[in-house]
């Protein structure tokens, strides 16, 4: 792997730490924000907590758009400029629907970048790293999870400031990302398909693998000729679309976002004080990150199907085991060993897996419609469990909500049994002839399982 292409590929993916960042902070905000401002359950929900989320439903259905008419460069410089105006803005908000609108403006950036960037680090990596490459941005969005998490114990526990400090902070690494991310370049995949340009498209590849050039762009041009039908909603592309729906509907129903949310709460209801529900918090952010990093290491050894069904089975042992601990009144320390259980595999299966993973499934030419489509569901499926938990926490016991989870987690478990392909070590484009035709029954024939 080249310096220059490992150097590109993190500095985009710290769009993921802005994600993460931006997803977790809000987490210390949550109760002071209903007390300053005495709202319901229900439009705290939908106003507050959830604001955020439907900025980055919308951003990841439409985000396809400006990746394709303008590249993925420019759409990354423009993640940058929405996560900066959102954390002055909100940090400055006055009421809560001034503050709601710059929060939606932050999820923009967060839907925009789960399109940009992995569809981005997916197109200028080779096929042996690119497992790990575009895992970075999970990475960083764990890492960028654990700071806030950690930034908001440090400002609230230990310096005695306020709400509008943990979500103001976010503007400083908003501006580090959008220096750093004006030097990479732009996607050779997109510069050969859209813009027509072969030589800027060659010189890029020749930094990334000097040895697959001439094969990269026999294989694309391939491909390009294979796939003229620019329109997502075709035959041909059905299974992709199944397999990317059902990764990104199961991240959600796994429970992740109901616990990074609302996580406090969640141990608060475990009979921890706020103070100790808090550090446990950042605990998560912890536990996260080591087996991100656990991950990166194994998902182009062991594979995405390996990881995932790892992770199944770790999500439902857990689950459960959460589920009896509210059910046995067993609380406390108990109950946040089985979160970070939790957590820890969804770092290794899930987090690991679905942006790359969506991000390979789909055709050069459909490819950030697929991803569209992926981390829409993804983000629409996040936005409904946001907007009602702070409801079905005030009328439902922790043994029902996570009994739910549980339940989705088996069925997780079989689709990755039953129906997930392994993509590991496959060019793109190998990829597209044979998930995206009719071909894709004899895909374990041709190496592909």
């Amino acid at each position: 792997m080249s310096r220059r292409l490992a150097a590109w590929s993190v500095t985009v993916a710290l769009a993921g730490f802005l994600f993460g960042f931006d997803t977790a902070v809000i987490s210390g905000a949550d109760q002071p924000l209903q007390a300053l401002w005495q709202t319901s359950d229900l439009f705290h929900g939908l106003f507050i907590m959830s604001a955020a989320l439907w900025g980055t439903v919308i951003g990841a259905l439409t985000g396809n758009w400006p990746c394709e008419r303008y590249g993925r460069k420019a759409v990354l410089i423009g993640i940058g400029v929405l996560y900066l105006a959102s954390a002055l803005g909100s940090a400055l908000a006055p009421d809560p629907y001034s503050f709601s609108i710059w929060r939606f403006i932050g999820g923009l950036g967060v839907g925009v970048s789960s399109v940009a960037v992995p569809a981005y680090i997916s197109e200028i990596a080779p096929a042996a790293v690119r497992g790990r490459l575009v895992a970075l941005y999970q990475f960083q969005i764990v890492l960028g999870i654990l700071i806030a998490f950690v930034s908001n114990f440090v400002l609230s526990s230990l310096l005695g400031l306020d709400w509008r400090w943990m979500l103001g902070i976010e503007s400083v690494p908003a501006v580090i990302y959008l220096v750093m991310v004006t030097g990479v370049p732009e996607s050779p995949r997109w510069l050969l398909l859209h813009k027509k340009d072969e030589a800027a498209s060659r010189r890029i590849l020749e930094i990334v693998d000097p040895a697959s050039v001439e094969r990269t762009i026999s294989e694309i041009r391939h491909a390009q000729r294979e796939f003229t039908e620019d329109a997502l909603f075709r035959r041909a592309y059905l299974y992709p679309i199944l397999l990317a729906f059902l990764v990104a509907a199961f991240n959600q129903l796994s429970g992740i976002n109901f616990i990074i949310y609302f996580a406090p709460r969640i141990f608060g209801l475990a009979g921890l004080d706020s103070s100790a529900a808090l550090l446990s918090t950042a605990g998560i952010g912890l536990v996260n990150l080591v087996f991100t990093m656990l991950a990166l290491y194994l998902i182009d050894r062991a594979g995405r199907k390996t990881l995932l069904l790892a992770g199944s089975i770790g999500y439902i042992l857990s689950l459960a085991a959460v589920t009896w601990a509210f059910h046995a009144n067993a609380r406390g320390l108990l109950v946040v060993l089985f979160v970070f259980l939790f957590i820890a595999s969804h770092a290794v299966g899930q987090g690991a897996v679905i942006w790359v993973f969506i991000a390979e499934i789909f055709p050069n030419n459909v490819r950030t419609k697929g991803q569209s489509l992926g981390a829409g569901t993804h983000w629409v499926f996040a936005a409904l469990i946001t907007l009602l938990m702070p409801y079905l926490l005030g009328r439902f016991d922790g043994q029902t909500i996570f009994g739910f989870f549980t339940v989705m987690m088996c069925l997780q478990l079989a689709f990755v049994l039953f129906l997930m392909p392994e993509t590991k070590g496959k060019s793109l484009e190998f990829l597209a002839e044979h998930l995206s035709t009719h071909e894709h029954a004899s895909f374990e024939e041709a190496g592909g399982a």
